[in-house]
């Protein structure tokens, strides 16, 4: 099979999964019955890899080099994040690196979307030649460098030796002109593996956790003998992200991976996160209802996020940051065993 016809998959794969619960399930925020805050005052604005966005939210790598199909969405959402000024990832450009008839796929983004901070993406076998054209390929502000060894072992043509990846890694940060946040891809990061990126030189990490487009399910249905287990493997996005905060390193963290909603995401921010990553949710929004409907949610979004601000009492993302909530259930359990102290986040003010 193609490169291209794979991409294709992919994308119909993921339209295709449904998510039954939301990984933030276990967060529940503690009222805050004496009101002082206003709905006016409350700004969504921060900042990503120095320059100014309107709202902590990522248009998350998805797709590109799967011919026209994936440049048109690759263009449709770059519009989506020129119209609000947020940041967009673009797929991994490794398809545009072993065929050059691929490379306007990822250029459209740079091209409809000149504005905003666009990140490069690769795989971790990328190699520091390749990070520089990935680069130079869309003007990129920044480069995820994604580590989807499951995946891989899924995928029935994937690879099957990662012994290199780390090493490659620490190369591409050496000679990047850019920032480069090492990403997972939807099976979630521990904080083991968030220290050893930070000693690696990386400048932010993306913990994409589970619960939101399972890769390993997209891989299995093009096996002849499935791989199951790996269907239900790795670490919900909130664990993900609070395993990585519990280290205290100077690192900003995005957190992706089964967020659809403006509860998700004020939830992730409160739990740290510099950057809430969407990537299922835009896809099957677009192709589904269109880009008027990708529009309309962001902007419903926008506003459900500043009445919760409100309702928490605070005015800013930094403020939300701070808001005291309660750790349930199972998110609770993993991260009392882990030795991660839940109580902190339930006194905060």
């Amino acid at each position: 099979m193609s490169r291209e016809q794979r991409k294709h998959d992919h994308i119909q794969q993921a339209i295709q999964q449904e998510q039954t619960r939301s990984p933030f399930e276990d967060i529940q925020f503690i009222h805050q019955t004496l009101a002082t805050s206003s709905f006016h005052r409350c700004q969504l604005e921060t900042t990503f890899l120095h320059k100014s966005i309107s709202l902590p939210l990522l248009i998350n790598a998805m797709t590109g080099g799967g011919g026209k199909q994936t440049a048109r969405i690759n263009q449709q959402l770059a519009e989506v994040a020129q119209h609000f000024s947020i940041p967009m990832a673009v797929g991994s450009q490794m398809a545009a690196i072993k065929d050059q008839e691929q490379i306007h796929t990822y250029q459209i983004i740079r091209d409809t979307a000149p504005d905003i901070v666009c990140l490069a993406n690769l795989g971790a076998e990328a190699t520091p030649s390749d990070a520089l054209r990935a680069i130079d390929m869309i003007e990129a502000d920044g480069l995820q460098i994604h580590f989807n060894h499951i995946q891989e072992l899924a995928m029935p043509e994937g690879d099957r030796d990662f012994s290199m990846r780390l090493r490659n890694l620490e190369a591409i940060v050496a000679k990047s002109p850019v920032p480069v946040i090492a990403k997972e891809v939807g099976f979630g990061m521990t904080k083991e593996a968030v220290k050893r990126l930070y000693e690696a030189g990386v400048h932010a990490v993306d913990v994409s956790g589970t619960g939101g487009t399972n890769f390993s399910q997209i891989e299995n249905a093009r096996r002849q003998l499935s791989l199951g287990f790996f269907n239900s493997w790795g670490v919900p996005t909130p664990i993900a992200l609070l395993e990585a905060r519990s280290l205290a390193l100077p690192l900003p963290f995005i957190a992706s991976g089964g967020i659809t909603s403006s509860v998700d995401i004020a939830k992730a921010l409160s739990l740290g996160a510099s950057l809430v990553g969407m990537s299922g949710f835009f896809i099957k929004t677009l192709q589904n209802e269109g880009i008027d409907a990708v529009i309309a949610s962001v902007t419903r979004m926008q506003e459900e996020l500043r009445y919760m601000m409100t309702a928490l009492n605070v005015h800013t993302v930094e403020e939300l940051k701070n808001v005291p909530l309660i750790i349930k259930g199972e998110t609770h359990h993993w991260l009392n065993e882990r030795g991660i102290d839940t109580k902190a986040y339930a006194s905060r003010s």
